[in-house]
C-alpha cells in the first residue's frame, strides 16, 4: 500500500514537472509571410505564469496568464496582445493576437545556436536608406552597433524606430530579427563590393543603405529632421485643447494647474509602439521638472472600442508609472479635426513644447527608442534643452 502511494506521488510529481514551462525559449512568429525568430522567457510558480518578450534588454512581460491541461494563455493588456497556445511534446504552438494582426507562434526550449561564420565585415555606424515615404520623407536612417560577428541595429523613420534588430554574420550576410509583441521584422543585410549594403526586409522589400557622405555625394536628400517635420499653422496663437481625462473630467489649456506653465504636450496612442518608447522618458521628465513649473499632458487617440473602455490606456499608464495628465481625445482618424492648429501631423507620437504664454515654441515629430543609440540620446537632450529654455523665459500675456 505504501509503495502504491509512493509510486502515485512520483507520478504526480513527474506530471507536474513535465508541465512546467519555466525557462528560456527559442520562439518564432509568422509575420508578413516569413518566420521571425525572437527571444521568449517563461516564469512559472505554482499556478502563476508569465511570458516575456524582449526589445534588446527591455522586458515586455505578460500582465496575466494561465496554464492548464496544456493550454497556455498570456495577456499583454498594455498592447492589447494575447498569446493563445498549446504545449505538447515539448513545443508551444499557437497564435499571438494583436491590434496590428495575428501571428502564428511556436517555441522550443532554448538551445545554443551554431557559431557565427568567420570573417564578418565591419558595418558598424550610421547608414542611410533612400526612400520616399507617404509621410514626405526621402530617407531613413539605418543605425548599426557591431561587436565582431554580432550586431544590434534599428531603422529610424520619422515616427521612430523598428526596435532592436539583433543577429549575427552567417553564410555571407547578417540576419537580424525583432519581435517584442509588436514590430515583427526579419532583416537580411549583405555588404556589397561598392561599399553599400543590400537590405531585404521580411523576405520581400529591398533597400540599399549608403554611408551618409556617399549619399550626399550622390545628391540624395538626408533623413527628415524631426524638429522641422510638424508645426502649427499660426505660431502666434495659443495652442488650445479641451478633452476629458481618464476620470471623465474636462481639462483644457486654461486649467489652473496648466495656466502659466511650460507644457510638454504629447499626441500619442497606446496602440503605437513608438509611443511606448517615449512614455517612460516623458514620465522621467515630469518627475524632474514638475517642481519647476512644467506639466506633461498626453493627448490620446484610440480605436473605437478603447474609447468605450480604455483598458489598454490604463494598462499603459500602469506599466510606465505615468503620473502626468492623460486626456482621451477621440479616434485616430479624428486627430486633425480635434487639434486643427497642427500642421503636417502624421507621425505618432509628436510632442509640442508650449511656453508659459501658451504658444508652441518647438515641435518634435516621432521618438527614437534606445535601439537607436545616440539618436535616442540626442532626442532626450533636445527635449530637456527645450524645457530649460522655456523655463528661462518670462511669461507673456496669454490670449
Amino acid at each position: 500500500m505504501r509503495y502504491r502511494l509512493f509510486a502515485a506521488s512520483l507520478l504526480f510529481t513527474s506530471a507536474a514537472y513535465a508541465q512546467s514551462l519555466a525557462g528560456e525559449w527559442d520562439a518564432t512568429v509568422k509575420a508578413n509571410g516569413v518566420d521571425v525568430p525572437c527571444r521568449f522567457q517563461i516564469a512559472q510558480q505554482g499556478s502563476s505564469i508569465q511570458g516575456t518578450f524582449f526589445n534588446g534588454e527591455e522586458l515586455y512581460p505578460s500582465t496575466s496568464g494561465s496554464f492548464s491541461n496544456g493550454a497556455l494563455i498570456l495577456s499583454y493588456e498594455y498592447t492589447s496582445g494575447r498569446l493563445e497556445a498549446i504545449y505538447k511534446d515539448g513545443r508551444i504552438q499557437g497564435t499571438y493576437h494583436s491590434t496590428r494582426g495575428n501571428y502564428g507562434f511556436s517555441a522550443v526550449p532554448h538551445a545554443p545556436p551554431p557559431p557565427p561564420s568567420a570573417g564578418a565585415p565591419n558595418i558598424d555606424g550610421d547608414w542611410e536608406i533612400a526612400n520616399r515615404s507617404p509621410k514626405g520623407e526621402q530617407a531613413w536612417q539605418f543605425l548599426v552597433r557591431q561587436n565582431g560577428p554580432s550586431i544590434a541595429a534599428s531603422i529610424l523613420r520619422i515616427d521612430g524606430d523598428t526596435g532592436v534588430l539583433t543577429g549575427v554574420w552567417r553564410d555571407g550576410k547578417f540576419t537580424l530579427s525583432h519581435f517584442s509583441g509588436a514590430r515583427p521584422a526579419l532583416l537580411e543585410v549583405t555588404p556589397q563590393a561598392d561599399g553599400s549594403l543590400h537590405l531585404v526586409m521580411n523576405g520581400k522589400t529591398i533597400y540599399t543603405a549608403l554611408r551618409p557622405e556617399v549619399a550626399r555625394a550622390k545628391g540624395l536628400a538626408p533623413p527628415t529632421d524631426p524638429a522641422d517635420h510638424t508645426g502649427v499653422k499660426d505660431p502666434s496663437e495659443p495652442f488650445r485643447f479641451a478633452f476629458n481625462d481618464l476620470n471623465g473630467k474636462l481639462i483644457s489649456q486654461d486649467a489652473p494647474r496648466l495656466k502659466g506653465k511650460v507644457i510638454v504636450l504629447n499626441v500619442f496612442g497606446s496602440w503605437c509602439p513608438n509611443c511606448h518608447d517615449e512614455a517612460p522618458f516623458l514620465e522621467e521628465m515630469y518627475k524632474k521638472y514638475r517642481s519647476r513649473g512644467v506639466e506633461v499632458v498626453g493627448i490620446d487617440f484610440e480605436e473605437p472600442d478603447q474609447l468605450q473602455d480604455p483598458v489598454r490606456m490604463r494598462a499603459f499608464a500602469k506599466r510606465y508609472g505615468i503620473d502626468y495628465t492623460v486626456l482621451i481625445a477621440g479616434e485616430t482618424g479624428e486627430v486633425n479635426e480635434k487639434l486643427p492648429q497642427m500642421q503636417n501631423f502624421n507621425a505618432w507620437p509628436t510632442t509640442f513644447f508650449i511656453g508659459k504664454d501658451g504658444r508652441v515654441a518647438h515641435v518634435h515629430a516621432g521618438f527614437p527608442s534606445s535601439a537607436s543609440g545616440k539618436k535616442y540620446t540626442e532626442a532626450k537632450q533636445d527635449f530637456s534643452q527645450t524645457v530649460e529654455r522655456l523655463l528661462a523665459v518670462n511669461a507673456g500675456p496669454s490670449q
